[in-house]
């Protein structure tokens, strides 16, 4: 029997909205050159991002199967979805009723020995996230996507030749041009059918009008820790106290926003104040999902000055007329040398803006305090200072903003807790 043929398949998906309008991307490359061998990519109407990168990977394998019918093959499936990569490796179960069938449609394209999966960064598969793209592109414009007009190989080529430190041998023009004509060879090789016409009812629209297409925004969704011993009792607990850790409680409700973090499947990324109730609550979530962790200072709590571990009622007894002043001004302190919310508002903004650079078109988890997310969804909404006392966020809620590449929040879910019941 022949040596097996190696190959490399990437895969990617993505859903603008997630869910919204989504689209899969796949390559199959020759690991010995990385010359593409076959690209796949197509618009999927309404679809959430977990479902998208699995039907990237059925593209990708079917693309094998239809290059090789004959041949023995050895493939490396490398996708950014931690979510398929551990599941379909059988490292973690499948448990969302939509990803059940997807996997058990990957797992009979090809022998399951025949077939290895790795995760690789969100950087190194920029080729299936280019096409990805361009079939969300198309789906905008109510086509399909049109291989002969893609140029994902192109760019890719062009990024790697411009930015590794060993580009590939020959001239930058050869490789271009040599991307061009496998993709028009693979062109001319598919049968040609009419592009379907996207649905307008399965296209979200933003605003009064038509949405242009700003991309994919990049989602917050925000989740306010679980509860500590001081949770309870209302007491102030913010940046400059005893940094208390969970409780019992607080540590089932981490565990019950993890379980639906994982059958939500929605999660990219996440980002955690740096208080100790937070990272523990991340940590928890983290842990079911596979992620890692990232600490943003300008999430922390606001630092309540002498009030911290204080009630209420005992703020108003010791320190009731500053605490008269704090109420009816974001600009004013609390007693002791503590933040404003004025202060605060400036400090969560700058981390926003971080943020939102940083993750753009990405869906992540931000576990934070209850000013940081009010401040937030103030902002989001233009809503007046005020309206910090005329929220209610109980312990591990989850609220989500989305940002869009017009600069336009939108706020698409305040204070839920269906998770924990």
């Amino acid at each position: 029997m022949p040596a097996p043929r190696r190959l490399v398949v990437e895969a990617d998906g993505g859903s603008r909205g997630n869910p919204g309008p989504a689209g899969y991307g796949a390559v199959v490359l020759d690991p010995l050159d990385t010359a593409t061998l076959a690209e796949a990519a197509e618009y999927i109407g309404v679809a959430t991002n977990n479902v998208a990168e699995y039907r990237g990977l059925i593209a990708g394998l079917k693309a094998v199967r239809d290059l090789f019918p004959d041949t023995p093959v050895q493939v490396r499936v490398r996708m950014d979805s931690k979510l398929v990569v551990e599941q379909m490796s059988g490292r973690w179960k499948i448990k969302h009723p939509d990803m059940k069938p997807l996997a058990e449609e990957a797992a009979r394209i090809l022998p399951a020995s025949c077939v290895t999966y790795e995760w690789i960064p969100r950087a190194e598969n920029k080729h299936a996230d280019r096409l990805a793209n361009e079939a969300m592109d198309a789906g905008g414009r109510g086509e399909q996507w049109d291989p002969g007009a893609s140029t994902a190989d192109v760019e890719t080529t062009r990024t790697r030749v411009l930015h590794e430190e060993q580009p590939p041998s020959g001239p930058p023009g050869d490789a271009v041009a040599g991307a061009a004509k496998v993709r028009a060879a693979l062109a001319a090789a598919r049968p040609a059918t009419a592009a379907p016409q996207a649905d307008p009812a399965e296209t979200p629209q933003v605003g009064w009008g038509s949405a242009p297409d700003l991309g994919a925004p990049a989602t917050f969704v925000l989740l306010r820790h679980g509860e500590t011993a001081l949770t309870p009792e209302k007491r102030f607990s913010g940046s400059g106290g005893s940094d208390p850790e969970l409780s019992a409680t607080g540590r089932r409700q981490a565990a019950c926003a993890a379980e639906a973090f994982a059958a939500g499947g929605t999660v990219q990324e996440i980002v955690s104040s740096p208080l100790r109730r937070c990272r523990e609550t991340a940590e928890a979530v983290a842990g079911r999902l596979g992620l890692e962790v990232r600490v943003e200072d300008g999430l922390r709590e606001t630092d309540f000055g002498a009030w911290e571990g204080l009630t209420f009622a005992e703020v108003r007894e010791r320190h009731g007329a500053d605490l008269t002043a704090w109420l009816a001004s974001t600009d004013v302190a609390p007693t002791g040398g503590g933040e404003s919310f004025a202060e605060v508002a400036e400090r969560v903004s700058a981390a926003r803006d971080r943020l939102i650079a940083r993750y753009a078109g990405r869906t992540v988890l931000l576990v934070t305090h209850v000013t940081p997310i009010k401040t937030l969804v103030r902002l989001a909404l233009g809503a007046p200072p005020e309206s910090l006392f005329r929220m209610e966020l109980s312990p591990a809620s989850v609220s989500t903003v989305a940002y869009y590449a017009d600069g336009n929040p939108s706020l698409r879910l305040l204070n839920d807790t269906s998770h924990l019941r």
